[in-house]
């Protein structure tokens, strides 16, 4: 049974549309919901949340329905869950969303780097609930050494606790030093890191663009773990793809620091895709959850290409209308559409950073062409009836050197030239 709390100014839609996503979670989690329940208060009962009366019809419903579970759509304080579970039927389990996130992620985690974060995650969410989980928590025996009549089995099992979030803190510190390391390898290869709201189909895309073998499932946090795959985008460019944990309202404040790092592959890259779900009657909503965590880590403007995926679920009115508002590329990760327009959207982002110079070569100057294209900083290159562009790695003093800084233009796509040799300027504006 799902239980929704409506107060204050919050709208009765608002709420229904948080209830469908704790369903989906629930069914991601493998139960089958069986009812749902809304407590209207003008604010919450700090006692059990939606007040001990609301409870105890709960706890009747729970008996006809057969249902095993209570399952809170707001978190509840350690007090506050053992309240609730005092009223109820001692059979009935009560959890919160955040209990139903960690479950999932715990089911889903596969690596070690997951299982760690996972690991982390749920001992700090048990951490302030231990009282009342077991019945061995009396006061122990006193003797030589201890203090007074003893120690509580609870303080030893807080300190168990305690020493193991220590230990994996110190682990997640080691994998993190190892992924920079990867990061630092691959330094000289363009990232695109693909993020969005959970379920807006990031690993269909992934698999789509790179044609690949990635696993795609139409449930909530189907990936937890980085996967990066190499995807070229034409003119001789080649990026690395990078597929990252799904965002999510409520999100427990226990998963936001260990799961950070996942999300880090986002910070660092290139180009950031940031995937809509058009289709979804909330999309608005999760585009906002998707930008708020991307501003928290720093990655904001033109380093944001917006994807509105699912345009084969929708009219097409209503996908022009939603990619005029976030000015973003129409796909569809399921049929292919539109994947054409994206690759050379990110062909021209990805050229137009700022640690790469552009030239524009006629192809008489064959002693300049010769130059570019063996500098080996070359990163892509064009031919056309009368010139080539290539895109290099290099800053102006480079350019001098190999004496291309006279063909300097702005940008990918235009003829137009910076000024040529003793130039500074970079009329080029970078992510």
């Amino acid at each position: 049974m799902l239980v929704g709390l409506l107060h204050g100014r919050a709208d009765r839609a608002g709420l229904e549309d948080h209830l469908d996503e704790l369903e989906r979670l629930m069914e991601t989690a493998g139960a089958r919901v069986v009812e749902r329940a809304v407590q209207e208060r003008d604010a919450p009962d700090p006692a059990t949340l939606v007040g001990r009366g609301f409870v105890e019809r709960l706890g009747t419903r729970c008996a006809e329905l057969g249902a095993t579970t209570v399952v809170f759509d707001d978190d509840l304080s350690p007090s506050q869950l053992r309240n609730v579970e005092a009223l109820l039927p001692e059979n009935v389990k009560v959890l919160d969303r955040a209990a139903v996130i960690l479950d999932i992620f715990a089911t889903h985690a596969r690596t070690r780097e997951a299982q760690t974060q996972v690991e982390l995650a749920q001992l700090s969410y048990l951490l302030p609930r231990l009282a009342g989980r077991w019945l061995h928590l009396s006061r122990q025996t006193g003797g030589i050494g201890t203090r007074g009549v003893g120690e509580k089995q609870i303080e030893i099992d807080r300190r168990l606790v305690s020493r193991r979030i220590t230990r994996l803190k110190r682990q997640l510190a080691q994998i993190e030093r190892t992924r920079r390391l990867r990061r630092k390898g691959r330094s000289g290869v363009p990232t695109v890191a693909l993020v969005g709201y959970t379920n807006a189909g990031k690993s269909s895309l992934l698999r789509r663009l790179t044609n690949t073998d990635v696993l795609v499932e139409d449930r909530l946090f189907a990936t937890l773990d980085p996967r990066a795959r190499q995807l070229e985008l034409g003119d001789g460019l080649v990026a690395v793809v990078t597929d990252t944990v799904g965002f999510i309202r409520k999100l427990p404040h226990e998963l936001v620091a260990p799961f950070r790092s996942t999300l880090e592959e986002a910070a660092s890259a290139d180009l950031v895709l940031h995937v809509v779900d058009g289709s979804h009657p909330s999309w608005e909503a999760q585009l906002e959850v998707g930008n708020a965590v991307l501003g928290d880590l720093g990655v904001t403007g033109e380093h944001v290409l917006v994807v509105v995926n699912k345009i084969d679920r929708m009219p097409r009115s209503r996908a022009d209308r939603v990619c005029r508002t976030v000015r973003g590329v129409p796909v569809s990760a399921m049929t292919g559409e539109g994947l054409d327009g994206l690759r050379n959207e990110m062909l021209e982002r990805l050229l137009e950073r700022g640690d790469l110079e552009l030239v524009r070569i006629p192809l008489e100057d064959s002693g300049a062409v010769h130059r570019a294209l063996t500098s080996g900083s070359m990163v892509a290159r064009r031919f056309g009836p009368e010139s080539v562009t290539v895109a290099l790695r290099a800053d102006l003093d480079r350019l001098r050197a190999l004496r291309l800084s006279e063909f300097r233009i702005d940008r990918w796509g235009t003829g137009e030239t910076s000024g040529g040799e003793g130039h500074d300027a970079d009329l080029r504006v970078p992510l």
